[in-house]
């Protein structure tokens, strides 16, 4: 409770014609020096009650506030945590957000967010920005943590971080879905359905270590079932950007009978492409995604999906680095986040008519290192 000596000098005061109070003009209304202001206000030493008291009175009466600039130099701390995603327009990045954002403020932290464009010299360029704004931790979703320019300067600063989706526990700490297994999920619901010609749809591997991931696993799961390794479809474009050259890519390989696409976005994209041809989906061709965002069940039919939970990675990335601030140890383990397959309207029985004539035969599984380069030329 405030004294009456207390509002006496409070009402005594008046700053309005002097502009933004100063550390110094609480100091002098409080009855206090420059360091009691200080202890009071950022909680860093013992006071009277008293003195809390006129300190907290004279701060409030003249709209003070500590400069962050001027505490990030006491503690060398600025209380904000960078992060770096491919895109902010992929649902499943604007959710992992989410959940990195509720756990930054909860712990009083606020998030700097930049994208990469699934592009290296932007996603080097976003931490360098990052890095010069002192950020205090790093969370990264990078193209590939092995050869990631960007993930090592990182580590060579030392920064606390994570990685987000990327699966790469022996490199850093991670909060992702083991891409592998769970693609494994994806051969299996195709070979339940009789599919045995299929393809795999996915950005240019030097763009997504998790696409490859996908691709590996799906792969080496159809050849544990005595199926042929699946047809790389590689593009460069983001979703929005494939409708010139998708469909061609579609119709050069209409033998097959189903798609695993790398994320929903491109299973959506090739819903839509598939229509432009005149391909009923899933009677002419069955197609499944990877992410389980909302807008694949608004659809008709509804995509068939890896069902994965991104806000709760985000909320793991940012614990992981959190608990790094705190000098607490932090496991370079990753934290999986649980998976499981989602049926859906795009995928459906293979008709007994499509088998395979061995016109056309499935290409060999490609190097994760030197893929094969798909055609892109119109009939």
């Amino acid at each position: 409770m405030l004294t009456a000596d207390t509002r006496a000098v409070i009402k005594s005061t008046n700053t309005s014609d002097r502009g933004r109070a100063s550390i110094k003009d609480v100091a002098a209304l409080a009855g206090c020096g420059i360091a009691t202001v200080s202890r009071v206000l950022n909680g860093s030493g013992p006071t009277s009650v008293a003195t809390h008291d006129r300190v907290l009175a004279a701060a409030a009466s003249l709209d003070f506030q500590l400069s962050d600039i001027g505490r990030s130099l006491r503690t060398q701390r600025t209380r904000t945590i960078g992060c770096v995603v491919p895109s902010i327009a992929n649902p499943v990045f604007a959710q992992a957000l989410q959940g990195l954002q509720r756990a930054a403020r909860a712990a009083g932290h606020q998030l700097i967010v930049s994208g990469s464009n699934y592009t290296l010299d932007q996603e080097l360029e976003a931490v360098t920005t990052l890095l010069g704004k002192q950020v205090d931790g790093l969370v990264l979703t990078v193209s590939d943590p092995e050869t990631s320019q960007a993930l090592d300067l990182v580590r060579e600063r030392g920064l606390p971080h994570a990685l987000m989706f990327n699966h790469a526990p022996s490199l850093a700490p991670c909060a992702s879905v083991d891409n592998a297994s769970a693609a494994r999920l994806v051969a299996d619901a195709f070979v339940d359905q009789g599919h045995r010609l299929l393809g795999f749809l996915a950005l240019r591997f030097g763009s997504s270590d998790r696409s490859r991931q996908r691709f590996e696993g799906f792969g080496a799961r159809l050849q544990e079932h005595g199926l042929e390794a699946p047809v790389l479809l590689e593009v460069d474009d983001e979703p929005a950007h494939l409708a010139d050259h998708l469909p061609s890519l579609l119709d050069e390989h209409r033998y097959l009978t189903g798609i695993f696409a790398s994320n929903d976005m491109l299973a959506l994209a090739a819903m839509q492409a598939a229509r432009t041809l005149s391909l009923r989906v899933p009677y002419d061709l069955s197609i499944v995604g990877f992410d389980g965002i909302a807008i694949g069940q608004m659809v008709e039919p509804t995509l068939a999906t890896v069902q994965t939970d991104p806000e709760a990675m985000g909320t793991a990335a940012a614990e992981t680095v959190l608990a790094a601030l705190r000098n607490e140890q932090v496991s370079s383990s990753c934290d999986q986040t649980r998976f499981h397959f989602r049926p859906g309207g795009s995928l459906s029985r293979c008709r007994d008519d499509q088998t395979d004539s061995g016109e056309v035969a499935a290409s060999p599984l490609p190097s994760p290192t030197h893929p094969r380069e798909p055609s892109l030329k119109k009939d």
